[in-house]
């Protein structure tokens, strides 16, 4: 037992990561331009609990869910360990977890969620696009969850059959919408908040945690989403890595960390059909309410085969963001933008000590851009209740490469609160196709080393999957 402990200690420090004495994972990032504390991890009791001990059984949708189930409550009640999902395909409901909890997927294990809508009742405590309510429960579901984790080499595949007829947004959709802002906007409680009714048509999370600590996101596949695929919200310590994560439908983004401290996203590949690595910190009143910021977050060597951005910050941010380090993530397709950071007059908060450093794709159409005016179509399809403008103080852009782009930076502040401290150095852009930069209400802009190669025509930039770019 002790040569085996002194193997994987070895093994672990050559990965930058240090088996404690206590039995913790630690993980670290001195690189990180700011203080951040090392993650210590929660190493699970080496006690499984096979699902087929629990009842389920290939191609049985019912048995399958109520194993589920039953092998988590099993697993929390022993104390802990892995709940493990053996090879084969195994369709089910929705998984919902406890503390202590690994869902593990085997080699050749593979989680079909069943797109049946009448499984994901009753409602659970979710959000959307940053506002809580009641809706479907959401594909993989924990709430005041601690020490869980999704790990292994297997895959989670949702049905997308039924998902797909909700990304047109109907009518009655739109007019949930108004009613859920007008809800969070006049702070009705949480649980009167009920989005799951008939034709609201809220598409659940794939992966959504919500207020839990200490979560690991270990090796395993994702293929397709019903809506954003790894959701964290008002969570802590937050460890994902080594994950392969494809989903191209609507606002299909890769990771979203919201209103989460202290997390490290490390040598994933995402290929999305919106952002890949997102941060947020909810919308408007709920997140001025919540009032807890996302921040030390640390995403490393990270591979984006294609998405809107590599790094996008916002909307939904107005619990505040503070001390992001992206560094050495890259694209060998394209994007609309490495590095986006969107807000607008409603969101308040703030944007504060931001750097992304060493990071490239080929073609896109910005390699840096804030706006502080994006809306989407909840322009007019909702009023102001109040205005907050969004401070954003301290932003690098450093070591940027990018085959062709339509501009370097494109910066737009408010005049009633003007982006100040903005670092953009060491830039290389083979061709420039449209413009050099604009930057409005701006102070404190720092501009150093920006090598273009050639101006003029290029190559145009495909639409990818997902909303289309635009204000």
């Amino acid at each position: 037992m002790r040569l085996t402990r002194i193997i994987l200690a070895l093994c672990a420090l050559l990965s930058g990561i240090i088996l404690s004495a206590q039995d913790r994972i630690v993980v670290t990032a001195p690189e990180a331009p700011f203080p951040f504390e090392p993650l210590e991890m929660f190493v699970f009791p080496n006690k499984d609990f096979p699902i087929t001990k629990y009842g389920a059984k290939p191609g049985d949708v019912k048995a399958n869910t109520a194993a589920f189930a039953k092998a988590m409550a099993a697993c929390n009640k022993a104390g802990g360990g892995r709940v493990v999902v053996p090879a084969g395909e195994w369709l089910t409901g929705p998984i919902h977890f406890k503390s202590n909890c690994n869902l593990y997927l085997g080699e050749g294990a593979k989680v079909v969620f069943e797109d049946d809508l009448s499984l994901y009742y009753p409602a659970v405590q979710a959000s959307w696009e940053g506002a809580e309510c009641m809706n479907v429960s959401p594909l993989v579901y924990a709430f005041e969850c601690e020490n869980i984790a999704i790990s292994g080499p297997g895959m989670l595949a949702p049905k997308m059959d039924f998902w797909r007829t909700w990304f047109a947004r109907p009518e009655s959709h739109v007019q949930a919408t108004r009613q859920l802002y007008a809800m969070c906007s006049t702070q009705v409680p949480v649980e009167d908040r009920h989005m799951e009714r008939e034709g609201v048509q809220m598409r659940p999370h794939l992966i959504h945690f919500n207020r839990c600590t200490n979560i690991q996101l270990d090796g395993f596949k994702i293929r397709e989403s019903p809506f954003w695929t790894i959701h964290t919200f008002m969570c802590k310590d937050v460890w994902a890595h080594h994950l392969d994560v494809y989903a191209h439908g609507h606002n299909n983004d890769g990771i979203d960390l919201e209103m989460t401290q202290h997390a490290i996203v490390e040598d994933c590949t995402f290929d999305q059909g919106d952002d890949a690595v997102v941060i947020k910190a909810g919308r408007n009143q709920d997140g001025w309410a919540l009032d807890m910021p996302t921040q030390d977050v640390v995403v490393r060597r990270c591979e984006v085969v294609q998405g809107h951005c590599l790094l996008g910050i916002g909307s939904e941010m107005s619990g505040g963001v503070r001390r992001v380090y992206m560094h050495d993530c890259h694209s060998g397709d394209q994007v609309y933008r490495l590095f986006y950071i969107k807000t607008n007059h409603r969101r308040g908060g703030f944007i504060e000590d931001v750097t992304v450093e060493n990071v490239s794709a080929t073609k896109m159409l910005r390699v840096f851009e804030i706006d502080t005016d994006v809306l989407y179509q909840w322009r007019d399809i909702v009023p102001t209740f109040e205005t907050r403008i969004t401070r954003i103080r301290n932003i690098s852009i450093l070591h940027a490469e990018a085959e062709q782009s339509e501009a370097v930076y494109e910066l737009r502040g408010d005049a009633r609160d003007p982006i100040d401290g903005i670092r953009i150095e060491d830039i290389h852009v083979k061709r420039l196709t449209k413009f050099d930069n604009n930057a409005e209400y701006v102070r404190n802009l720092t501009v150093r080393n920006i090598q273009v190669d050639a101006i003029g025509e290029g190559e145009g930039t495909s639409t990818l999957s997902g909303f289309a770019p635009g204000r």
